[in-house]
């Protein structure tokens, strides 16, 4: 797909999850999901409120409907269809007349970004509120009251949690697992930039023949969503999870970031960092800490399965975090079509490393006459791609893998890849399976 095309579909998905009040539970999941359906084929589950995932509980479903603060003349204020930040999120139902000294108790703004809106949440206590900003406190405050005060906001006991999943089957039954939330309204970047990217890297990984690995992809709403999902399906991920990424934050114009694997030598980290050195791009490293994003579900001690996160400027870094200022112009489609390609080449790497028998190990193997090695010797007349082949004879003894050449060498893997496959094809190693 053209970059620029794929930029335009893009931001017309973009555009149509924008408005969409995603929470925990609730029907702006269930059409996130079916929108996004369009793109990846997932398959939607419900799990009912109260059901007991480990130490939580599925809560009731919330389908806010309408919430506005009117002064006495019937002005709106604050109105949440303007802005689905502006209800608290989980916010139960209110009605009623209020002075302002009443009604600031219920009311969150960022004094220290006073023209923003905060994303403000109160999933496991009832309360309810409005997210407004500093300067329409104030101006709230001024104007006195009484405020005419109206949420309507449905807290159904027998609803569900709902999720999507899909596994993209390869050759072997190991897997790796991209997980991404759906649980944050009109939030760009720290939110359907995961989305978004998840979708579409099904789609280019889709294209990719003789696929080695599985590909499990999750969508569900943050920490509940996972813990749920990993009540029904922790055993298989422990069983077949080499290496996995939470997709978040990937479409602003920072500098990428790596956040570690639990694990310092897994899989998931030797790839990332080893294609992030190849390409030459500029990262901030980060070590595993159980903060963060989905990340510490999975790698809870019960599981510890090696997922870490590939993002571009990493969520509480960037100013516009859990505001209305994470929003499209903050974003740029470009750099969300830049986030796929680069986790296709961290794809690539994984289906390109291998471990190979050298089948003639006695000795250096005369690539000369096979038309491997410059006839005319000049001392450094050779390419990367002779300094390659030698490499990979050498070290093909059935320990070494691509990765461990590619550090010890410092060729890059996409070059090793190559130089392995025409190796192979030459019968000059053999490729070790399900190593």
């Amino acid at each position: 797909m053209e970059s620029k095309n794929l930029e335009n579909i893009l931001e017309s998905y973009f555009d149509r999850l924008w408005p969409l009040t995603r929470s925990l539970t609730g029907n702006a999941n269930r059409e996130t999901l079916s929108i996004l359906s369009e793109i990846i084929p997932l398959n939607v589950h419900e799990v009912p409120s109260g059901t007991i995932c480990y130490d939580w509980e599925i809560p009731s479903e919330w389908n806010p409907k309408e919430a506005w603060i009117k002064d006495e003349n019937g002005n709106i204020l604050v109105d949440f269809k303007k802005n689905n930040l502006h209800l608290l999120g989980y916010s139960t139902s209110y009605n009623g007349k209020l002075s302002f000294e009443e009604l600031e108790s219920h009311l969150y703004s960022l004094p220290e970004k006073p023209e923003l809106i905060p994303y403000v949440t109160s999933y496991y206590s009832k309360r309810w509120g409005f997210c407004i900003s500093h300067h329409q406190l104030k101006e709230l405050k001024e104007h006195k009251g009484p405020f005419n005060v109206n949420i309507d906001a449905e807290h159904n006991i027998d609803g569900s949690l709902t999720y999507g999943d899909l596994l993209l089957e390869g050759t072997s039954s190991e897997e790796i697992l991209f997980s991404t939330y759906i649980c944050h309204p009109s939030m760009a970047n720290d939110q359907i930039s995961g989305m978004l990217v998840a979708a579409f890297l099904y789609q280019e990984l889709s294209k990719i023949k003789d696929r080695h690995y599985s590909y499990r992809f999750i969508f569900v709403p943050e920490t509940i969503g996972a813990i749920a999902y990993l009540k029904e399906n922790g055993s298989i991920l422990k069983e077949r999870t080499r290496a996995g990424y939470i997709i978040t934050c990937l479409g602003d114009k920072g500098k990428f970031s790596y956040k570690n694997t639990k694990q310092k030598d897994s899989l998931t980290n030797k790839v990332t960092l080893q294609v992030l050195k190849d390409n030459n791009i500029e990262f901030q490293e980060f070590p595993f800490v159980p903060l963060g994003s989905d990340e510490r579900q999975y790698a809870s001690p019960g599981f510890n399965l090696p997922v870490g996160s590939l993002m571009r400027t990493m969520y509480w870094h960037f100013e516009e975090y859990h505001t209305s200022a994470d929003n499209k112009s903050f974003i740029s489609f470009k750099h969300l079509r830049e986030s796929i390609e680069l986790y296709m080449k961290v794809i690539k790497t994984f289906e390109g490393n291998k471990k190979f028998i050298n089948k003639f190990p006695y000795g250096e193997v005369q690539l000369g006459k096979r038309g491997l090695y410059p006839t005319l010797g000049r001392g450094n007349d050779k390419t990367q791609m002779v300094d390659a082949y030698i490499w990979i004879l050498n070290y093909s003894d059935g320990k070494n893998d691509l990765l461990q050449i590619a550090e010890l060498s410092n060729i890059p893997m996409n070059i090793l890849i190559e130089a392995s496959n025409i190796l192979e094809k030459e019968g000059l190693i053999n490729k070790i399976e399900n190593f």
